[in-house]
């Protein structure tokens, strides 16, 4: 061994390394001895021992035979196509091993070869031709059998440092005896493109995960990253883009493919229209001989931290002629706030995550009382609701009785009862502030957003958690703000009460004296009373209190789904703080807003077209449910007269907040 190829390390940093060395050469001995087809016997008979024995590679192995063939074949055919990629990997495995210590000649005859005309023709043209290559079968044998592929041409190929220094110097010295030119894929591309521009034959590897360098196009109408390297380094060449195969054959067997080509001097496309016919074309390579790919490989990565898909360098790409409709979703699922307020202030950053990628199909998890307010939203596929009473378990057990596959799912909440749940749900990726006690559940830590001055609304921090997972928000923040400023009703709608507590109550008499300041001014104009169930009590009070005026009292008679549709029928909404506030904010409804125990800056409606009021004390933000005081200055302080000024000048403005 060339002591040139180890790199300088220290003595007992290698030792590791040799010991592993060592044994891989024992194992080399050993296959030594025994014929060829002994050695892919024995390795079917490992392989389909580790199939039952390795779980998380069956698991992957399965899940990625789900998602490519999930549409086409039953689970029974998928597990027999997993057992049998076993075998065959662990034969084609032990095969590759033996086959560097037989002569060039004994392997060329176990080869069949198919398809050679496709790389006659190219030669004839004078093209260099790059060789699209999979992990199928014993890929191995293209490092053995250069001149049943290459014939007078310079055969090259660009491949991944081993870790082990001693592997990779002997693997490397082997390749070059046979005349391969080898590039590290460490070096960048400046020598394999000098190598294909003087006309030689260049062997990439093309199946694999690309990461964040990636274009995300279909493969097995899957959205997945793919290296457009080759579609690149072919276009600038002027080259020809040859897929190239193995395939099993019988035992000790192979049979070679070559596909038919596209050469990029005669199809003028883009390096992603390239790119996405190259995926086409493994795809069909692949269904050939299923069981040979290389399936416990997560070839569907979903990248971490920014899963959806907007800031990607490349982005998605499409073939010209593909049809979007058989698009695979990635299933993300949203556990929703539990307060209606919270919910509504959460509706920006859900409409950023559904915008982040096109394949994104959104669930939402949340308590039964928000199914109205979620299933109004376009951007929303599918609602599961949970009930107070339900355990852990039986939420788990309701999630997973949805039959989704959930690649993700990001956490609106901060407990850690909800990430237990959706952890024994076995969301593979679980996403969300690290909480109470649950950061330990998630995989996927969003860090507090950094702000100098004062803390971030509610809504800033639910829109960081969507930019922090990939997803544009620019456009987001105001989205759902803008006022209905063709909505010229003569409804006022009142929400006078607040579930939270009386420390977020304005007195009702104060509210009363309001609608009859206001209505003197405006007397066509209707009031219409929103409230809780358990605030029909206060309703009705209020009904008395403001008499003749033109109201209709709809505390406690209203559905979720009735109240939103009755909100966009109102010119404004006078309001405590509350989720009724937070709603009409959310459907562009003007507001004026009465604070007293709770901040503003964290809560408060976001947007032009509202109007804030409070009269500060220094106890308060307390956010207390009751005033500790007993007296609530910070609401009696807060004279009708300013409200009802308020109010009309918004009637007169609805953007004069």
């Amino acid at each position: 061994m060339a002591a040139a190829n180890i790199p300088r390390t220290s003595p007992i940093k290698l030792v590791g390394p040799w010991l592993v060395y060592a044994a891989f050469r024992c194992v080399e001995a050993i296959l030594w001895l025994l014929p060829l087809e002994a050695v892919w016997y024995l390795g079917r008979a490992i392989g389909t021992v580790g199939y039952y024995l390795s779980g998380k590679y069956r698991r992957l192995a399965l899940n990625n035979l789900r998602i490519a063939f999930g549409r086409e074949h039953d689970e029974a055919w998928r597990r027999q196509t997993a057992r049998r990629h076993f075998a065959s990997l662990f034969a084609n495995v032990l095969c590759g091993f033996k086959l560097p210590m037989m002569t060039q000649a004994a392997v060329e005859k176990r080869v069949t070869v198919e398809g050679m005309e496709h790389t006659h023709a190219a030669m004839n043209k004078q093209r260099p031709i790059l060789y699209l290559v999979c992990h199928l079968s014993c890929w191995e044998i293209l490092t053995q059998v250069p001149s049943l592929f290459v014939y007078d041409r310079k055969p090259a190929t660009v491949y991944q440092p081993l870790r082990n220094p001693f592997l990779n110097a002997l693997i490397l010295r082997r390749r070059r005896k046979l005349g391969y030119k080898l590039f590290d894929r460490q070096d960048g591309f400046t020598g394999p493109m000098k190598h294909m521009k003087e006309g030689g034959c260049l062997g990439v590897l093309v199946d694999q995960h690309a990461g964040d360098s990636g274009l995300w196009c279909p493969f097995f109408d899957r959205l997945s990253s793919t290296t457009p390297i080759a579609a690149m380094m072919a276009q600038r060449s002027h080259g020809v883009l040859m897929p190239l195969a193995i395939y099993d054959d019988g035992p000790g067997l192979w049979r070679m493919v070559c596909s038919a080509p596209i050469d990029t001097e005669e199809v003028k496309q883009s390096a992603e229209g390239l790119t996405t016919w190259m995926n086409r074309s493994v795809e069909a390579m692949i269904r050939r001989q299923p069981e040979n790919w290389f399936w416990v490989h997560n070839r569907w990565k979903t990248p971490k931290p920014k899963f959806l898909l907007q800031g990607y360098k490349r982005g998605v790409g499409y073939p010209a002629d593909y049809d979007q409709t058989l698009l695979q979703p990635f299933e993300m699922l949203v556990r929703s706030p539990n307060w209606l307020g919270d919910a509504c202030m959460a509706l920006p950053s859900v409409r950023a995550m559904k915008a982040g990628r096109p394949d994104l199909k959104l669930t939402i998890f949340g308590p039964e009382k928000l199914r109205d307010l979620w299933q109004a939203q376009p951007e929303v596929d599918l609602y599961i609701g949970k009930d107070n009473k339900e355990s852990l378990f039986a939420v788990a057990r309701k999630i997973k009785a949805t039959g989704i596959h959930f690649d993700a799912a990001v956490l609106l909440t901060n407990s850690t009862r909800s990430t237990v749940e959706l952890w024994l749900a076995g969301i593979p990726r679980l996403v969300g502030y690290q909480g109470s006690l649950r950061s330990k559940l998630l995989h996927q830590i969003i860090k507090e957003p950094k702000t100098s001055g004062p803390p971030l609304h509610h809504t800033q921090r639910y829109l960081h958690i969507a930019r922090s997972i990939g997803a544009g928000v620019s456009n987001s923040e105001t989205e759902s703000q803008e006022p209905r400023t063709k909505n010229r009703s003569h409804r006022i709608g009142i929400c006078a009460g607040a579930e939270y507590g009386q420390a977020k109550r304005w007195p009702l008499e104060s509210f009363a004296a309001v609608i009859k300041q206001v209505a003197s001014a405006h007397p066509d104009i209707e009031w219409i009373f929103f409230g809780a169930l358990g605030e029909a009590a206060m309703g009705e009070h209020l009904s008395t209190m403001v008499g003749a005026v033109h109201h209709t009292n709809l505390v406690g008679k209203t559905k979720l789904a009735e109240l939103i549709i009755l909100l966009k029928t109102c010119r404004l909404l006078l309001t405590n703080d509350t989720g009724t506030m937070h709603l009409a904010c959310a459907e562009g409804v003007p507001t004026v807003s009465i604070f007293g125990s709770t901040e503003p800056i964290l809560t408060g409606p976001l947007g032009d077209q509202h109007t804030v009021i409070r009269h500060h004390v220094p106890c308060s933000p307390c956010f207390k449910r009751a005033c500790p005081l007993g007296h609530y200055e910070c609401m009696t302080k807060i004279t009708p007269d300013q409200v009802a000024k308020a109010v009309l000048l918004m009637l007169e403005n609805p953007t004069a907040g």
